[in-house]
């Protein structure tokens, strides 16, 4: 038996370059959590268990931080699964309130990164990614760029290779993203970008410049998940919005297919998508509002086709179509995405998930996305895991 699930709160803090404030884990955690709590309209001695989910940084930071909210002694659990850390606490915390482990669970994620490229945390252990590397050296080649970069700016050739994308349309989503971000006060940039201008910019890894790739970031980001029972009681039905759906998955032998592609998570993605419109009924003509992992612009057209916004091929045309801003068939990516909202990785994927509780509420401000019921979320980490996630305006 499983029960229904709720989003009744969100947090977040806005999303900086490193090292542009003065603050720790322990503040971000504060900042984050209670901004939800006090969205949602309760005190954190409800709360009976958090996943607490960041990658750079000791164990145990979670509890460190919960601790400044209150030392209630509940089950805190830390969790690391690189970009997709936030998300995954968010589904492990869905996970319990869904199973009727608990009836209040809280997620939050933050980061505090490195200016620059993301190295490798221990030098004297081989890389996670090691076999990612090994099969992408071997068909492309080495070059002295950042490994993320190499692998997303790959998987543009082939898409290239493959259907004809022209490069402009990297930088056509880029400035899509940036545009988005403009009205958004807790992006990192809210300076729009034209197309020449992120082609102009200096070449990280062919075809990607500097303006197509996500900056490093510091931040938090929090969401509560509560049972219907939770909800009623508290009647938190003006707050609440339904998890409808909601899917994990990792790499599959598929992964390793010689694809550039699917080595940035193809098959993955297509497989989470299935999932969530199979558990929730709905489709993605269904939904109007899309918040995805656009770690870097080739990323979003690769998951226009994965999460079946068009057929596989057709991702540049939906971008140059306009179906994916506003006035089109859906927005995706409101609040900026990674490329311009930011991406401290342990809290990416709960600031996806504020950014949708804003939207199907209607506070989104000037970002709001008119007639919004149903939204769509995706959340990446290589090495891998992959979570999708649908959401909906409440009915009791």
């Amino acid at each position: 038996m499983t029960q229904r699930t709720f989003v009744i709160g969100v947090g977040m803090t806005k999303f900086e370059k490193p090292g542009a404030r003065d603050w720790q884990y322990p503040q971000m955690v504060v900042e984050a959590t209670q901004a939800a709590l006090d969205d949602a309209g309760i005190a954190y001695d409800l709360v009976e268990r958090a996943f607490a989910s960041y990658v750079a940084g000791d164990s145990c930071y979670g509890n460190r931080g919960l601790y400044d909210i209150g030392m209630t002694g509940i089950p805190i659990v830390n969790v690391n699964n690189n970009c997709a850390s936030g998300v995954s606490g968010l589904w492990l915390a869905r996970e319990a309130v869904r199973y009727g482990q608990a009836d209040c669970v809280l997620a939050v994620g933050f980061e505090k990164m490195a200016k620059g490229s993301i190295p490798q945390a221990f030098k004297d252990h081989p890389s996670p990614l090691r076999k990612q590397i090994k099969q992408m050296w071997t068909k492309r080649g080495r070059e002295n760029s950042p490994i993320a970069v190499q692998m997303f700016g790959n998987a543009a050739k082939e898409h290239t290779e493959k259907y004809g994308t022209a490069p402009e349309t990297w930088a056509k989503l880029s400035e899509k993203n940036y545009s988005h971000s403009v009205n958004n006060p807790r992006s990192q940039f809210q300076t729009p970008h034209t197309a020449a201008d992120i082609m102009a910019a200096p070449m990280i890894s062919d075809p990607l410049t500097k303006l197509m790739c996500c900056p490093t970031s510091d931040g938090g980001a929090a969401a509560i998940v509560a049972s219907e029972r939770f909800v009623a009681e508290h009647d938190l039905w003006d707050r609440a919005v339904e998890i409808a759906a909601m899917s994990m998955t990792t790499d599959t032998a598929d992964t390793f297919d010689g694809s550039d592609m699917a080595l940035v998570g193809w098959h993955m993605n297509r497989r989470i998508a299935r999932a969530v419109y199979e558990e929730s009924g709905l489709g993605p003509e269904d939904v109007q509002v899309v918040e995805l992992h656009d770690c870097f612009a080739p990323a979003e057209v690769l998951l226009y086709e994965a999460l079946e916004l068009c057929p596989e091929g057709k991702g540049g045309e939906l971008l140059l179509s306009g179906a994916t801003t506003y006035g089109g068939d859906w927005v995706v990516n409101p609040s900026g995405g990674l490329l311009s909202k930011g991406h401290p990785l342990g809290a990416t994927g709960l600031a996806q998930c504020a950014e949708l509780t804003w939207q199907l509420r209607g506070e989104a401000d000037k970002r709001q996305v008119a007639g919004a019921t149903a939204a769509l979320q995706h959340n990446l980490g290589l090495g891998g895991a992959g979570v999708a996630a649908i959401y909906k305006k409440v009915s009791k």
